[in-house]
């Protein structure tokens, strides 16, 4: 990787929150915000505020990791409460799942930065984010979310190796998108199946697993592992120990997806014509 543009990019983003007044940041504790969120207190110091959205789409261990992170580097941190899944258009679960997501988080996000006199919204996308299908993202637009990260024009691998360069443990924290993107479009959320996705998800990771997802379809469990870690998945006992924790669970067919580990994979289920609508193309 090229040092000189890189740190042109860091310099470029450090300037864009320099003059962004007193700032929240939607912070998941994922690579990328954890990265912002760091970053924006590096330059704004207690004229910032990372904000964690809590509900059942959240899994406890990234709650609390994101938490950690938080504690570890002193970055002002507050957890509120957010109600998609009390809003029939995100609870269907269509192709604009995200989208009503989103705006439900830029909502209460907006409320309380007029409540607590902050100046401006960002968030972690970034410039490899746009070339997938992310309904969230015209939320943002809608709602006017500062995207420092894209205005870089850093990219996910970029952004990694600026946070392994500041020694950050989540330089190569795999990705990890919200409970609900596990289930399959048009099978509604609701906070018993995201129960059973976690509860599902937790014990695969005791299993010694890193990165990894468990997609519900209904009666059927698809699991997806990481290439590099399917050899391990990929034998007759880690077949019993799959088939035991998804059927005490509830699921009648427990599945192992042969493609692996793949952000986005649901989204291949939708229309084509579904994705052109919801994407507004």
């Amino acid at each position: 990787m090229d040092i000189a543009p890189l740190e042109r990019k860091a310099a470029r983003l450090r300037q864009f929150l320099a003059e962004s007044g007193r700032l929240l940041i939607a912070y998941s504790g994922g690579a990328d915000s954890a990265f912002l969120a760091w970053v924006a207190h590096q330059v704004l110091g207690d004229s910032m505020l990372a904000v964690v959205a809590d509900s059942p789409s959240l899994a406890r261990t990234h709650l609390e990791d994101a938490l950690a992170f938080a504690r570890e580097y002193q970055i002002p941190v507050q957890v509120l409460e957010t109600r998609e899944l009390e809003n029939p258009d995100y609870a269907r679960n269509d192709g604009m799942r995200c989208f009503h997501c989103k705006d439900e988080l830029f909502t209460v996000l907006e409320q309380y930065r007029s409540a607590h006199g902050f100046d401006a919204i960002a968030y972690g996308v970034n410039l490899d984010d746009q070339g997938d299908f992310r309904p969230g993202q015209e939320a943002a637009r809608q709602h006017h979310v500062a995207a420092p990260l894209l205005e870089a024009g850093l990219t996910k691998s970029e952004i990694r190796e600026l946070a392994r360069q500041a020694g950050l443990r989540v330089w190569d924290k795999p990705a990890s998108a919200c409970l609900s993107s596990r289930v399959e479009y048009g099978r509604s959320v609701t906070p018993e199946v995201l129960s059973v996705i976690e509860q599902g998800e937790d014990a695969i990771r005791e299993l010694g697993f890193r990165q990894f997802r468990v997609r519900h379809h209904g009666e059927i469990v698809r699991i997806e592992i990481a290439p590099e870690e399917l050899p391990q998945a990929l034998t007759t006992g880690m077949a019993h120990e799959f088939s035991r924790i998804f059927r005490d669970l509830g699921f009648k067919f427990v599945t192992l997806d042969l493609e692996g580990f793949r952000s986005g994979s649901m989204n291949s289920l939708l229309p084509i014509e579904k994705l052109g609508r919801a994407s507004g193309s």
